[in-house]
């Protein structure tokens, strides 16, 4: 036993290191963040699952620009079907695109969009990894992608790193790295995919990465994607080496591999796939080989990325080259863990049947992983302790699902364990440092057999205080339970938990800063608070409370481990878990982050908001922190909270100093429990994702912009998609409402000078589209309607929604420094109220506009023409008709992002837009 003890301990300071020191190591399952696994990774089909993977050693990275590039259906493919340990390296989080169901941009979209692309990556069997460079919008080359990425090494390095830690068999890059592939960072994607193939196996490429460590690593071979075109069902001979078919079924799955991804790809709401389906039949994905290192003739056509690669258990000796014959024990061993693993295979139907081979399996891993880790067997000893050290997890992982036997960690409930799951509003799954909280896990026995527990321990990083309150009765009948109970104390010392990245603007900066190095490609920080237990299953059928069963009794001497959660009812009424996190005591907020001042303003208001994250009566101060001149009424304000959750939200007055266009930077700061807390914090989640905390400084940059504002103008705003159009346009002084699109069937018009449909409008509010008759009946009586883009191309040119011919279209400008020329330097939209000048031009963020019209009637006139280098001038961005007696408004100009940025030239532009007609 003592041996299995000291293994126990091994394993435990292994899952520390694996977990919290380096988790850029691969095996960050659904159950190590805390969130139940699929069906399909539970039961039979789970355990013929993970057997899959114990069967091969094979390991692929896909590397792709974006969440939503990535080839789902050959990931599922691959990780599902052959167990293949997959990788997919996203280079940014897609922080630059269009939100299509809320109104989050920039970095807070970012961590949706890299919990929705997790969420996807569940149902591909496949991890995640990111580089720190950001997506700053569409760009139409990757020269001006790698330009604004601060160069090719940026993305490069991060790339490289990922191959030496994980050391792919194989590297398959999306695209193909020509202009075929569209946007500026799919070509780049694939062509840093294809310099990081040699750049990893080169030892002065990235020495730093060596010193820390890394060794270089050759992959065996290289594919690109994008050959034929996505989509296409059948593709000239010469253009692939290899094609695969999603649309086969997988019993083990219940469905086709390319459908089952789809349910997956579904979860990424923000890029609007929600509604993505896909017909049953076959479905093809084609890849061309564009490097090998693999021995013998390379065929014109192959059956799989693997061709020519042993990546059987037994085939780990061929990584030592001729040297392999040297190590006929390691030859031996693995054999006989790929004979156990076989057998547990033939019995995966009959699960009970197959805890014997794998316990046995595991046993012979854990001998050999101690072997190998006192032997020093050449530079390879890394990567095959790497891989072996994945298969004692994927051993454990079958083992408990044929042992059935299960842990669940929670934050113990009020009440007890019995007691009714917390609605979400009242669980507590965020913790601040001062508080204790009570930790119960509960392991169940599940299996036919009896099950003694050897040792529970609660895992913590530094900044944690643990007490253990465990069960003396570690004799598990068949169907009972064993309890152990922590008391957990958050330190002042304790990592909170936040994105280990960030942006100092996220309007302007294209590269992310990392803030801990050791998380730096995973998509977020794990949690570090987890049980572990290590049990036994025993054949004997005596009363184990009254005997103690023999060592020579033991069937299986298993592992299990449970990061510790909240469980509470989702807003559907659906029970939830939630990861424990670690949280400021007090989150400060400006609402909105962002203000806008006309020059000579006297006031403008400021609101913050305060939430407690503590128990019981707590006090303190909140004040401003103010540009030079600038004061607050009042200039300081008390602030108490009875409870944890409580929030408030409190109001200064600010006067302002501002005799000219700057920009300034308001800061919120509260004085409580002898610290200053000016930060504040959200939850970033969904019913159908996992979450994560944003967090922002508590502050609000304040544009002063010279703008005038047209005297008794009423405007109707109708959201799209979401902006926060709106709430600049109120910050400067115009009387805006805002009106729901339901309301349009009924709400008189005519008391409005201008409606506005926001981003998306017709692609996201059916009742506009159903409407939209009374949308231009207003024009024609006098009214001016504004409509800015929409993405939906096809849908929204098929409606005829427009009072004279108009088609839209993908035409863009992705340069925000682009040159603009005003077409019609008479029109009023230049110089009533704001006289427009080329230094409006000036400062934009990210992009200039997109889906321009590219056909439009001639009652329609163009003001303004832009372009992106060496491409025709874009005349369609901004279009204006006289209708009856009203005016009608295109524009595809980006206003939705630079007015919340407070671009003054927009604000002043976009001003006059809604002036026109009046």
């Amino acid at each position: 036993m003592n041996q299995r003890k000291q293994a126990f301990a091994a394993w435990l300071c292994a899952v520390f290191i694996a977990t919290v020191l380096l988790p850029s190591s691969f095996g960050q399952s659904a159950a190590s963040i805390g969130i139940d696994p699929l069906p399909q990774d539970t039961g039979v089909s789970g355990l013929k699952q993970e057997i899959r993977k114990l069967e091969t050693t094979g390991r692929l990275l896909q590397v792709v620009a974006h969440p939503d590039d990535e080839d789902g259906g050959m990931l599922t493919l691959e990780a599902r079907g052959k167990g293949v340990s997959t990788i997919l390296m996203t280079l940014t989080r897609g922080e630059g695109g269009q939100n299509k169901v809320g109104s989050s941009l920039f970095d807070v979209l970012g961590v949706l969009r890299a919990l929705e692309l997790t969420a996807s990556d569940r149902y591909y069997g496949v991890e995640q990894r990111f580089s720190h460079v950001a997506d700053f919008g569409f760009s139409k080359s990757p020269d001006e992608t790698f330009q604004k990425w601060g160069g090719h090494d940026t993305a490069l390095a991060d790339i490289v790193r990922v191959i030496r830690t994980f050391h792919p068999d194989v590297v398959v890059a999306r695209f193909s790295g020509t202009s075929r592939d569209g946007h500026g960072h799919h070509q780049a994607s694939s062509i840093l995919a294809q310099e990081a193939y040699k750049a990893a196996a080169d030892p002065n490429r990235f020495p730093e990465q060596i010193k820390d460590g890394l060794q270089p690593w050759q992959a065996r071979k290289l594919y690109i994607g994008n050959v034929c075109g996505f989509g296409s069902s059948t593709c000239p001979a010469e253009n692939y080496t290899v094609k695969f078919n999603t649309g086969q079924i997988d019993p083990a799955l219940g469905k086709s591999y390319i459908a089952f991804a789809v349910d997956g790809l579904r979860h990424q709401l923000s890029q609007g796939a929600g509604g993505w389906t896909v017909e049953p039949g076959d479905r093809w994905t084609f890849y061309k080989r564009v490097s090998s290192i693999v021995p013998g003739g390379q065929s014109e056509h192959e059956k799989d990325f693997f061709d020519g690669i042993d990546t059987s258990l037994t085939g780990l000796t061929s990584r030592f080259g001729d040297d392999k014959n040297n190590f006929p024990l390691l030859e031996q061993s693995l054999k006989e863990i790929a004979d156990k693993v076989h057998t547990a295979d033939e019995a995966s139907d009959h699960p009970e049947q197959a805890v014997t081979p794998l316990s046995q399996a595991l046993d012979m891993l854990d001998d050999l992983v101690n072997r190998i880790e006192q032997t020093d067997i050449g530079p390879e000893k890394s990567q095959i302790l790497g891989i072996l050290q994945d298969k004692q997890k994927q051993c454990e992982t079958a083992a408990n699902l044929a042992a059935n036997v299960s842990l669940l960690a929670t934050i113990a409930r009020p009440k007890g364990p019995d007691s009714a799951i917390p609605h979400e509003h009242d669980a507590v799954s965020a913790i601040s440092p001062g508080q204790t909280i009570p930790i119960i896990a509960k392991f169940h026995n599940g299996s036919k057999l009896y099950a003694e527990i050897h040792n529970a321990e609660l895992i913590v990083p530094a900044g944690f205080a643990v007490k253990s309150y465990q069960s003396n009765e570690r004799y598990l009948a068949p169907g009972e339970d064993f309890y152990a109970n922590f008391q957990l104390t958050v330190e002042n010392s304790a990592r909170y938990t936040r994105p280990h990245w960030h942006r100092n603007n996220p309007e302007t900066d294209a590269v992310n800063t990392i803030d801990e190095k050791k998380y730096e490609t995973l998509p977020f920080p794990l949690p570090e608070v987890s049980v572990h237990v290590s049990y036994s299953l025993v054949s004997t059928g005596s009363k184990l409370s009254q005997l103690k069963p023999k060592h020579s009794d033991k069937i299986l001497e298993g592992r299990v481990s449970s990061p510790v959660v909240a469980e509470y009812l989702d807003e559907g009424g659906k029970p939830a878990k939630r990861p424990l996190s670690v949280v400021p005591a007090y989150s400060v907020m400006l609402e909105p982050g962002e203000q806008v001042i006309p020059v000579g303003g006297t006031t403008t208001d400021v609101k913050v908001s305060v939430t407690s994250n503590l128990g019981g009566t707590t006090t303190g101060k909140l004040h401003l922190n103010l540009p030079s001149g600038w004061r607050s009424e009042p200039a300081e304000l008390p602030v108490e909270f009875k409870q944890r959750g409580d929030k408030q939200y409190f109001d200064f007055k600010v006067i302002p100093s501002a005799a000219q266009e700057n920009r300034q930077e308001i800061r919120a700061v509260l004085e409580a429990r002898g610290s200053n807390f000016s930060e504040g914090y959200s939850l970033v989640s969904r019913d159908d994702l996992a979450s994560f905390y944003y967090y922002q400084p508590a502050a609000a940059r304040v544009s002063v912009v010279d703008v005038k504002i047209p005297k008794g103008l009423k405007i109707a705003y109708i959201m799209g998609a979401g902006d926060e159009i709106p709430t600049v346009l109120q910050q400067i002084g115009l009387d805006v409402t805002l009106l729901a699109a339901d309301r349009l069937a009924s709400q008189n018009l005519s008391k409005y000078g201008t409606v506005v449909l926001g981003i998306r409008a017709y692609d996201t509010q059916k009742d506009i589209a159903a409407n939209n008759k009374r949308l231009l009946d207003y024009v024609s009586s006098g009214g001016t309607v504004v409509v800015q883009y929409n993405a939906g191309v096809g849908d929204f040119n098929s409606g005829h929604f427009t009072p004279y011919s108009l088609q839209i279209g993908r035409s863009r400008v992705s340069v925000e420094e682009a040159p603009v020329e005003v077409l019609a330097p008479d029109d009023s939209v230049f110089h009533s109220p704001n006289e427009i000048s080329q230094h409006d031009f000036d400062g934009w963020v990210q992009e200039r506009g997109l889906n321009f019209a590219d056909q439009w009637d001639d009652h329609f006139k163009p003001l303004l023409s832009s372009h992106d280098p060496d491409e025709q001038p874009q005349k369609g961005g901004l279009l204006r008709a006289q209708y009856g007696q009203g005016t009608y408004i295109y524009t595809g100009y980006a206003f939705f992002r630079q007015l919340p940025a407070g671009v003054p030239g927009a604000i002043r532009l976009f001003v006059n837009i809604l002036n026109a007609g009046h």
